[in-house]
């Protein structure tokens, strides 16, 4: 028989080989757990890397930046601030007085009233003597006067010209048809009263219809 044969290993070189085998297995694993480590760690840096993964996007920028210059409408602060202030209301414009009494002047005459003072026969008829004027302004007590102007003057009156009175002549505030010679009549005991009447005087110029106003002067 050689003297190379095979040698059988011991209890003691087994055990050796099992520790080197052990340990072999271990750096592997290591190594191993290592490189996934690596691994993550550098996906991690890629993705952070990464264009897409930015919060916010290159399109949404300019929307949030955009101001008035592009036709945006104002904010409501804004058009609030470019009302203007508050005035204070203008107080109401006054009415106009409520127009007076229609007054003429002191130079108008009435073309057909006038204030009987006295009469006269002379002459063979009678003639009464009157003033001419117009009606004034209203006074207070609601009466309203006749304001005379000029001079005294005479009028020729006829026999049968009818003449409508009321009170103080007759009783009563209605005209009521006197004669010619009871008007001259209560003239002569009461002269001077100034009582107004309007008259209309005919062709020949006599006053032929007389009739007492209802005010006195």
């Amino acid at each position: 028989m050689d003297g190379r044969g095979t040698a059988v290993q011991g209890p003691r070189r087994l055990r050796w080989n099992a520790a080197c085998a052990a340990l072999v297995l271990c750096g592997a694993l290591a190594l191993t757990a290592c490189n996934g480590d690596d691994g993550s760690d550098a996906g991690a840096g890629a993705g952070a890397a990464t264009p897409g993964a930015s919060p916010v996007s290159p399109s949404a920028a300019p929307a949030t930046s955009a101001g008035p210059a592009g036709g945006a409408t104002p904010s409501a602060s804004a058009a609030s601030s470019k009302k203007p202030a508050p005035t204070a209301s203008a107080p109401a414009k006054p009415k106009p007085p409520a127009p007076g009494p229609a007054c003429a002047s002191k130079d108008a005459v009435s073309p057909d009233e006038i204030a009987v003072y006295r009469y006269t026969p002379e002459g063979g008829q009678y003639s009464l003597i009157v003033k001419r004027g117009h009606w004034g302004c209203p006074v207070a007590g609601g009466v309203t006067p006749f304001v005379t102007v000029g001079e005294e003057t005479y009028i020729p009156i006829a026999e049968d010209a009818k003449i409508g009175a009321h009170a103080p002549i007759l009783s009563g505030s209605a005209n009521k048809p006197i004669t010619t010679h009871e008007l001259t009549s209560w003239l002569e005991t009461h002269p001077n009263k100034g009582l107004v009447f309007h008259y209309n005087v005919n062709k020949a110029g006599m006053i032929d219809t007389l009739g007492q106003e209802e005010y006195l002067s």
